[in-house]
């Protein structure tokens, strides 16, 4: 079950002074700590703080603006988001997330995630994990306890850019050299990148982070690691923290871990696949096989719910613009809603393992999407669709490169942005100030993002129209 669960103190979270204690009895040269609020981007926003300043954190919290969650990617203010400069503009107390405090010896500096709450004690509402926990919430009335993890692909550049400001793939960490071609899952790849992932692996080892298979993927420089199945808030929390690991590490060794779902036009775009089920009380997989091998019906069901909103939801699975140019090519990034068993040209792939361990994989999140709230619409309209006994419909059988998306589905950015702030999905689902803020803030960042004039748009048009 979540830790959000667990048993609290004066802390609205549920954190326990004795988890710091422990973090400092451990780490006695450790001078300072990062302390990580996630914003709806997706970005950490926070302090460092010093050693002795930890403790304070877990008896009275720390006081941060909530108007954090009012600036666009870069950091700047949305005036109308209705979040920036409310309430005299003063600040909301932070409290630990429970489980997150560890060390990244990399940088000889611990990591904290923390969470905002109102000064009553009641979680801030447009938090996008307090957005998340509420449904976590709802799961657990219903019987349910949400179980997940996500898979994360990306790529490895050079921290410099080229005379042209292009960004390639790195020089691998061991021998120094660099290849243009896919390489895909090559082992010797691997390898010569073995100093950087061993250092991201001994660092999740002090962050009660479980990083599990690595893989070469599809485009040149391109990666994918998988994390733990496990309670699916902490696996949400999982990626926040194996994001900032990796590109903490990267940097040592002069390269950027780049998480932009398509860095590359004519490269594989990266995704943030998202494996989820429901267990009982008891830790029982409810979307087991029935007795017979046939599907579970409540997993038909929550598949269902989520067909029925993946149009509305759009805008937080693919939350930029650089999100849509996955999409350009349906190969292996569907932007449906159908489904099928063992087949990598859905929306929501049920891989073909049978037994005990049965589950489904939301394949359309970009590895740019925020966690939390790609986890909060997919289990909120799984829920929807238990509760509603929604038909998911006959699965797909398309074979590669033949899928197509449905005609109401967003087929670009703007058309998202529409579909979001009209949909009475998100606003029960994710809040309705949490929902009109993010509306503004995304109107406020296409209207920017409008305005920008490519160099290949100097180079078709400028001189010859």
């Amino acid at each position: 079950m979540s830790t959000e669960n667990a048993p609290t103190s004066s802390s609205p979270s549920g954190s326990n002074i004795t988890e710091a204690e422990a973090f400092l009895a451990k780490y006695p040269d450790v001078e300072a700590i990062d302390i990580i609020l996630t914003d709806f981007h997706g970005i950490g926003r926070g302090k460092t703080i010093r050693r002795h300043e930890l403790l304070s954190i877990y008896k009275s919290g720390r006081g941060l603006p909530s108007s954090i969650f009012g600036q666009d990617v870069t950091g700047e203010d949305v005036d109308d988001c209705g979040l920036v400069q409310t309430g005299g503009g003063g600040d909301c107390r932070c409290w630990p997330v429970p489980g997150t405090l560890g060390y990244l010896p990399h940088t000889g500096r611990g990591q904290l995630l923390i969470s905002m709450y109102n000064e009553d004690g009641s979680a801030h509402d447009v938090d996008p994990r307090n957005v998340f926990v509420e449904q976590v919430k709802r799961a657990g009335t219903l019987g349910f306890a949400p179980m997940g993890a996500f898979e994360l692909e990306f790529y490895l550049v050079n921290s410099q850019a080229d005379a042209t400001g292009m960004y390639h793939p790195a020089t691998y960490a061991l021998t120094k050299r660099r290849s243009k071609l896919r390489n895909t899952m090559s082992v010797d790849e691997i390898d010569e990148m073995s100093p950087l992932f061993d250092a991201v692996y001994e660092g999740a080892k002090h962050l009660d982070l479980t990083l599990e298979t690595l893989i070469s993927e599809y485009g040149p420089g391109q990666y994918e690691m998988t994390i733990r199945y496990r309670d699916l808030l902490r696996a949400a929390d999982d990626v926040i923290i194996a994001k900032r690991l990796i590109r903490t590490c990267a940097r040592r060794f002069g390269m950027e871990a780049v998480f932009m779902p398509k860095p590359f036009g004519d490269e594989a775009g990266s995704g943030m696949h998202l494996h989820l089920s429901l267990a009982d009380e008891n830790g029982n997989n409810l979307f087991a096989d029935q007795a017979d091998g046939s599907l579970s019906p409540l997993m038909l069901n929550a598949i269902g719910g989520i067909r029925s909103t993946i149009g509305e939801t759009m805008l937080l699975l693919a939350p930029f613009m650089n999100s849509w140019r996955r999409f350009a090519s349906a190969m292996y990034s569907p932007a449906s809603d159908d489904w099928g068993v063992e087949n990598r040209t859905v929306a929501l792939r049920v891989p073909g393992t049978p037994g005990k361990t049965r589950h489904f994989e939301h394949r359309i999140a970009g590895v740019d999407a925020n966690p939390y709230l790609v986890a909060a619409v997919t289990l909120g309209a799984a829920l929807d669709g238990i509760e509603g006994k929604i038909d998911p419909g006959k699965p797909c059988e398309d074979e590669i490169g033949q899928a197509k998306a449905p005609n109401d589905l967003p087929r670009h950015w703007l058309d998202a942005i529409d579909q979001f702030g009209a949909s009475d999905f998100n606003k029960r689902t994710l809040g309705s100030r949490f929902h009109t803020a993010f509306t503004k803030i995304k109107q406020a960042e296409y209207e920017h993002m409008a305005l920008k004039v490519s160099a290949a748009e100097w180079e078709y048009y400028g001189f010859s129209i």
